[in-house]
């Protein structure tokens, strides 16, 4: 059970519960004993993910709590929503755009358009899940719809590892170029590219921006995982490398980042907004009162493609 305050919520462990667990936890990396009820502070309005470890250390829910997280990965997250809670729901389209799905070897990738004659070409990482799970399509042409943005072509490429291909990996990259060459073989010119990500979709994203300035302009970044540098795997205490590479660029993309106020990555990105401040170089930067999740990144589709592809 949860009892919810304006600021605060107290957890009161159930029956074999020994430690709390969630976003603001690092999930099962830094658990909190429990002993008793538990009383945590958290941000006014805040969507809070959590769940409860057993005495092996295995997750599992509040049996008191019905509430669902909105969360694909794992099924005993349950959810809070403290007082003043909003979720910007995203702009549903009148007619949602075919999707077709196509592979390049053991690549899947899926292709849809928002109107004819698109103006740009927008890239997804972790594709099905931006298909899926959040409706980037459906975004896209919700915009288009409303005079927002212009017609614009997606591409959602699905990882086969991407724990691996993510990080800094020149192996996936050349794979990945090869994917949006049979885009335009099959589909016609890219135009503009847009590249989106979350977590270590967001960080690749944001490499190949830095690495191919002049043919990746711009790139929608989603909790980027900076906590990152090429040979490393500790995605919560590796050197941020690729700031310092941002840092040392003479040209830099649009970015528009979005990142929760409950995550481990919530420093790395405050760090790189600052550092596109300093730079002058134009970004747009968003917290949300949540956490590395679906509820904190479906909020910034529609207003990243604004800023990235609506008027200046």
């Amino acid at each position: 059970m949860v009892r919810v305050g304006r600021r605060s919520a107290t957890f009161y462990p159930p029956e074999g519960a020994t430690a709390l667990i969630g976003d603001f936890t690092d999930w099962e990396r830094n658990p909190i004993p429990l002993e008793g009820p538990l009383t945590l502070e958290f941000p006014e309005g805040a969507y809070v993910e959590y769940a409860f470890l057993d005495r092996e250390g295995r997750p599992f829910p509040d049996p008191d709590n019905p509430e669902k997280a909105e969360n694909p990965w794992w099924s005993y997250p349950r959810a809070i929503k403290l007082p003043g809670f909003r979720y910007e729901a995203p702009p549903k389209p009148q007619e949602e755009p075919k999707v077709h799905r196509h592979r390049l070897g053991e690549r899947r990738f899926y292709v849809a358009e928002t109107g004819p004659s698109p103006k740009a070409t927008v890239v997804a990482q972790d594709g099905v899940a931006f298909y899926r799970t959040a409706g980037l399509h459906k975004v896209a042409r919700a915009l288009f719809e409303a005079g927002e943005i212009p017609p614009v072509r997606l591409v959602f490429v699905e990882p086969i590892d991407r724990n691996t291909e993510y990080r800094f990996n020149e192996a996936y990259e050349a794979e990945f170029h090869r994917v949006l060459e049979e885009v335009e073989g099959a589909y016609g010119p890219l135009n503009e590219l847009v590249l989106v990500g979350a977590s270590l979709g967001g960080l690749f994203s944001l490499w190949q921006a830095w690495r191919h300035p002049e043919r990746f302009p711009k790139v929608l970044a989603l909790s980027p995982a900076l906590k990152a540098h090429p040979g490393g795997k500790d995605a919560y205490r590796d050197e941020e490398w690729l700031l310092a590479r941002y840092a040392e660029a003479r040209r830099l993309p649009r970015v528009y980042v979005e990142v929760g106020l409950l995550e481990w990555l919530l420093g790395p990105n405050r760090r790189f907004a600052a550092l596109l401040a300093d730079k002058k170089a134009p970004h747009a930067y968003q917290e949300r009162p949540s956490g590395h999740n679906w509820v904190t990144w479906k909020q910034a589709l529609a207003p990243g493609l604004r800023y990235l592809l609506g008027p200046q």
